[in-house]
């Protein structure tokens, strides 16, 4: 059975480039109908927040991704990782170390004047003389002084370190006795049973620490799949200007689950010149060996692109729940279907859509300049005088068709074409020259309003 995980920091906002590690994560459990988990990695009191644990949990929550069982949190595990701790000192594979940091810092700066790599020189490894006094030791594990470390990568293919090119006896309790990364991510793994870890290519350099643990503790190692990064169109990381911003402020941006989950998945990751995956497509669909091996690039255009098609695509009483949270109630209007038929083919999100509804809704309270100087001219008023005696003479007018009639009785009447009336009336209805059609606009907002917005106008450019 497949098992994933997807474990962020609680140190600041659940950003996109983690968001799209925890999908593949779930993706593969889901696909090969194993377990899939989240754990919070909140070892370093000094820098949690509970605010960001809390906004990492709601983003799982309103992108659908469910794990299973209960989140796990590593603050409420230390008696766990005590017991393992103890074990490796017990069987002579970790050490105190009563290195002071004063020592420390003088090794490192020899070591940097030498143009040596820093690293720890072992002086504790196999000590077993008086400890210094007034030192609380941290405890170090012993890596191997030799040969290689090779990590079995899905994505990169094998991968091979030198251990004396990266290892040292790293440290896997601090002298507070709080131990470190590297030490309860092996141990969490695996004790979880996670065989398959899927996450950002920047863990890749601790891969080789976690095996050192994994092997100490006579765990099994599991497969590892290690993501290329999120880069912008120029190459470089991804910054928050340019996307690698909270999960939870493309709910506020008016995008949906289904588009930035779609977009997600093809950062990175193809089928064929497939672009559109529901979610059962992608389960069905994705491998982990098919991720790319080089960076994706972050394309805003083709969110939009997706969001559009998405909202295109959502049912009317669908959108009109969703569109709640941008202060716009439609549930019970009336013209509820016409004026979502109208904004859903023009808008890229959830908030585009909210604003253009309002554009709509609320009478103009200014006019494009620019468009009244372009549309607005001298036989505009009898044009528009015209059409809005046609509208008040009419009894029975609810349809865009109805108001389409008037609008070519008055165009034949006067012997102009559509355009001429067009403009102006557009902007007498919406204050300017873009915006649905016409006759779609004016049933939505029924005959009196049609009149009343002709009327505005008029007396403003008498």
């Amino acid at each position: 059975m497949v098992v994933t995980r997807f474990a962020p920091s609680p140190t600041g906002y659940l950003h996109i480039g983690g968001l799209r590690t925890a999908l593949f994560s779930y993706l593969w459990a889901k696909k090969n109908k194993g377990k899939f988990f989240l754990r919070i990695e909140d070892t370093d009191k000094a820098r949690n927040s509970v605010e960001a644990a809390e906004a990492i949990v709601n983003a799982f929550h309103w992108l659908g991704l469910t794990h299973d069982g209960e989140i796990i949190y590593q603050s409420s595990r230390d008696e766990i990782y005590a017991k393992y701790i103890q074990q490796l000192l017990d069987e002579g594979k970790a050490y105190y170390c009563y290195m002071s940091k004063e020592e420390l810092s003088e090794l490192r700066e020899t070591q940097m004047a030498a143009k040596e790599r820093t690293m720890y020189n072992g002086k504790y490894r196999d000590f077993d003389g008086t400890p210094p006094e007034g030192i609380t030791p941290a405890i170090r594990i012993k890596a191997p002084q030799s040969g290689t470390i090779t990590v079995k990568d899905g994505v990169k293919g094998d991968v091979i370190f030198n251990c004396l090119d990266i290892l040292d006896d790293f440290i896997i309790a601090r002298a507070d006795g709080s131990p470190t990364y590297n030490f309860v991510v092996a141990v969490d793994d695996a004790l979880m049973g996670v065989n398959e870890v899927i996450r950002g290519d920047d863990h890749l350099s601790n891969t080789p620490k976690q095996i050192v643990v994994y092997e100490a503790l006579g765990f099994e190692l599991p497969k590892f799949y290690h993501v290329p990064m999120i880069h912008n169109h120029e190459g470089k990381k991804l910054s928050k200007r340019d996307g690698a911003t909270d999960v939870m402020a493309y709910k506020e941006m008016g995008y949906t689950p289904e588009a930035l989950l779609n977009f997600l998945v093809r950062l990175g990751w193809s089928h064929g010149d497939q672009e559109i995956f529901s979610m059962e497509e992608m389960i069905e669909l994705f491998n982990p060996k098919d991720i790319n091996k080089s960076a994706s690039i972050y394309n805003t255009d083709k969110l939009d692109w997706l969001s559009a098609h998405y909202l295109k695509n959502t049912p009317n009483c669908e959108l009109a729940e969703l569109l709640i949270q941008y202060d716009l109630i439609l549930t019970s209007h009336d013209k509820k279907e016409i004026l979502l038929d109208a904004i859903k083919e023009r808008a890229k999100t959830l908030k585009e859509m909210a604003l253009l509804a309002k554009e709509i809704l609320e009478t103009p309270s200014f006019y494009d300049e620019k468009a009244v100087k372009k549309a607005y001219k001298e036989d505009s008023a009898s044009m528009l005088n015209a059409f809005s005696a046609k509208v008040s003479a009419c009894a029975e007018l609810h349809l865009p068709s109805d108001y389409h009639t008037l609008m070519e009785e008055v165009v034949s009447e006067l012997g102009i074409g559509f355009g001429k009336i067009g403009q102006p009336l557009r902007i007498a209805l919406l204050g300017k020259l873009s915006g649905p059609g016409l006759d779609s606009v004016m049933a939505i907002i029924g005959k009196d309003e049609t009149i009343l917005r002709i009327t505005n106008v008029l007396a403003a450019h008498s």
